[in-house]
This record gives structure tokens, sequence and C-alpha cells, in this order.
């Protein structure tokens, strides 16, 4: 009986379903799961296809609570291919050990994941797009689309096949020591680049006017000369501290931030 491959045009269905379906059905309970079982059908009906049984399991096999940074992450996918042939080839993987991998990746994936994508990756684009859009052109927006959408599809994508390619023997890669290292380098450079766009683009100032002893005092200027700029430093720390520590979502602190502006205004504090 020949061995059962996977082949090119099977890998590209599974990768690019995974790619635009991976946050398609979300709730605590299952978030990224029910979008992984969806990308494994056209590897699973073309190594078990026929049998049902077999179908049926895998797909319940892939639908087992999953979670973590979908574009690095395609590379679970691709290791989970990888030990989909195998077992439809005999190999003894039963469906724990399959399982076993895919949860111990997706934490240390989720972290490194996060770090590159939207801790450092997305703020570093939209730092250049919000400079090429200064005085409303609509080039930074054209730019963080296009380069965005390229460069994270050919990402996704190659890992994905890389995962694939490798199979098991990327594990050590994705959750060794050397790992470790890269996530930290990561999570620092991220702050960086994140404090590095606040300091240039976030401007909060005040025209507040106090008046002592027949002199004015500008709020403002007195502010800045003990501290630069600190009215744009405490905003920043707030919004982080409700989004980190309240968890509240972004809308909801846009919206207070909408509201907090308007009421200055209005009393004359801005």
């Amino acid at each position: 009986m020949a061995a059962k491959k996977l082949d090119k045009k099977t890998l590209r269905k599974s990768w690019f379903s995974w790619y635009v379906g991976n946050l398609s059905s979300m709730s605590y309970e299952w978030l990224e799961s029910f979008g992984f079982a969806v990308s494994m059908i056209p590897v699973i009906k073309k190594l078990y296809g026929g049998d049902k049984e077999e179908e049926i399991a895998a797909l319940k096999r892939h639908a087992a609570f999953y979670n973590t940074e979908p574009q690095l992450g395609a590379v679970i996918n691709g290791i989970a291919c990888g030990m989909e042939e195998e077992r439809a080839n005999g190999a003894d993987i039963d469906d724990e050990v399959i399982n076993g991998i895919k949860l111990g990746l997706m934490g240390p994936l989720a972290g490194i994941g996060d770090a590159m994508v939207p801790g450092m990756f997305i703020p570093l684009l939209l730092s250049i797009a919000i400079g090429l859009s200064a005085g409303g052109s609509p080039v930074g927006a054209i730019f963080y689309m296009i380069t965005y959408l390229v460069s994270i599809t050919a990402i996704s994508y190659f890992i994905f096949m890389k995962g694939y390619t490798l199979g098991t023997k990327s594990v050590d890669m994705i959750v060794g020591e050397a790992a470790m290292r890269v996530r930290s380098a990561f999570n620092l450079l991220g702050s960086l680049v994140v404090g590095g766009v606040a300091a240039s683009y976030v401007g909060v100032s005040t025209s507040w006017v106090i008046k002592l002893a027949g002199q004015e005092m500008v709020i403002n200027d007195t502010l800045n000369g003990v501290f630069p700029n600190i009215l744009s430093l405490l905003l920043v720390i707030i919004c982080w501290l409700f989004m980190s520590k309240k968890r509240m979502s972004t809308l909801k602190v846009m919206g207070i931030l909408v509201i907090v502006a308007v009421i200055g205004v209005f009393i004359g504090f801005f």
C-alpha cells in the first residue's frame, strides 16, 4: 500500500483556511479551536477520505480548546498536518500526543507572537504610516494596509510550510532556551517601539491659566518646566492601566478619552 502524502494544494487549502478564519468563531470556551478544526478539513479528507469514522474522530481531535497568536501560530498548524500524515501512515501517534503538542506550543508562541506582531511590528508600521499621513494624506493608510497584509501573509505561509516540513523537530526550536531568550528580547524591543511611538505622536496640553498675586501662571509651561510633556506621559500610563489592569477594551478607552476631551474643552481645561 502506497504511503499517504499531503500535496501542496491540500497544504495551501489548510493554510488559507486558517489564515482567513482563525478568529471567525470565538468564545471564551473555545477561542480558536473551531478555526483550527476547519483548517484541518482538507488534510483530513486527503488522508482519511472515505473512512467516515476516522474523519469524524480527526475533526473532534482538532476541535479541542486552542488559542495562540494566529500569525506565527501557523507553524503549529503545519506541525499538526505533518503529525496527521504520519498517523495516517501507521505511526504510533494518538490523540493525546497531537493535542499535547498543540497545547504545549500554543503558549510559548502566543508570547513570542504577541511581542512581535501587535507589540512591535504593528506599532512600528503605524508610526511610519502616521508620519506619511501628516497633513491628511492617504498614503500612510495605504502603506500600512499593503505592507501589513503582504508581510504577514508571507510570514504565515512560510512558517506553516516550515512546520509541516520539520514536524516535531521544530518543537525544540519553539520552546527551547534560545526561543525564550528571543521572546524576552522582542518583549523589550516591543516596549521600546511603543514608547517611541507614544513620545512622538501623543500630545496633551492644557490652556489652564491661574492668577496668583496679580500674575498669570500658565500651567502647561509650569508642568513642562518640571517634566517635559508630563501630561502626555500621564495619558499613556492611564490608558495602559485601563487596558492591562482593568482589562478594558480599546474602544472603551477611546470612548473615555473622547468624553474627557469634550468636557475638558467645555470647561476650558484643554
